[in-house]
């Protein structure tokens, strides 16, 4: 399907913020605002990067439902909903749908480790329940599983508002196995700040960041970089920027953005267990890094 709905360029991974164990409004409509002056394509609510595991059912359509209040449909909002529950993936779906999102973004269901079968069968059902577009999200090192190649171009073929991937696997040859399968309309997203170039080059559009929360516009002139030819230039930005990319992960996401992002003030750095604060060397090494960016 030719999906209407366009994507392509940054998305941001919304950190959901916490003060005092509850949702931190006012700081996520300024970090929202913050992402809309820097001109990303979208946000993303309740991904993995906005603590979707650990945020009540009620806290989580919340979140979507005020995200979308806060954007006033000045750019994308792609609404995580996926669970490893069908049922509660289903739920979630039809209630972004109803919220307004324009896509949602469905992880590939964690612990239960389904065959491929099961995976077909998991996003049909949601696919068949709710018309809203659809992204499919294959991170092995949190899900257990991968949503394989096969997999993808048959949920392509068979289920019209499914229409891209978050690909988070690490793979650049993955990215172009891909493209191999699937039509031109079919959207890959990186889902990897450090990998964004490389699968820019084979035929990704665009990113899911971690990193553009507190580096929007950074992100966004690498990315009009690349697409508008200035190759060299996108390289620069991609190797200035590299090493926040990897200090972000230095400790489970989002510890890390959450810290950089109270560093300058936005919010606090509170997580929610059993994610617990940085530990104190790793926090030297990201400030030497934020430093050394000017940040």
């Amino acid at each position: 399907m030719n999906s209407p709905l366009q994507l392509q360029g940054i998305y941001t991974a919304l950190v959901t913020p916490f003060r005092a164990g509850q949702i931190d409004f006012p700081a996520l409509e300024k970090l929202i605002e913050e992402q809309i002056a820097a001109g990303v394509s979208g946000v993303v609510p309740v991904g993995t990067t906005g603590e979707s595991p650990t945020l009540t059912h009620q806290e989580h359509i919340r979140v979507i439902e005020q995200t979308i209040k806060f954007v006033r449909k000045r750019i994308q909002v792609i609404a995580g909903t996926g669970s490893n529950s069908t049922q509660e993936a289903i739920e979630l779906t039809q209630e972004a749908q109803r919220k307004g999102a324009d896509a949602v973004l469905l992880v590939a269901p964690y612990y239960n480790k389904p065959t491929q079968s099961g995976l077909i069968a998991h996003f049909t059902a949601i696919a068949k329940a709710s018309p809203i577009p659809q992204i499919l999200y294959s991170i092995p090192s949190r899900c257990g599983i991968e949503i394989a190649v096969e997999t993808v171009a048959t949920l392509a073929r068979t289920c019209p508002n499914i229409i891209g991937i978050k690909e988070a696997g690490g793979s650049v040859d993955r990215v172009s196995q891909l493209r191999q399968v699937l039509s031109d309309s079919f959207v890959i997203l990186s889902g990897d700040d450090s990998l964004t170039l490389p699968f820019l080059s084979v035929g990704a559009r665009g990113v899911i960041s971690v990193a553009s929360n507190l580096i929007p516009r950074e992100l966004v002139s690498l990315w009009k970089a690349w697409n508008e030819g200035r190759i060299t230039e996108a390289e620069q930005w991609h190797r200035k920027l590299y090493p926040l990319f990897r200090d972000l992960f230095i400790e489970t996401n989002p510890v890390p953005i959450k810290m950089a992002l109270s560093r300058k003030g936005w919010m606090t750095p509170e997580v929610r267990l059993p994610l617990v604060p940085m530990q104190q060397a790793n926090y030297n090494k990201l400030e030497v890094t934020l430093k050394m960016l000017g940040l």
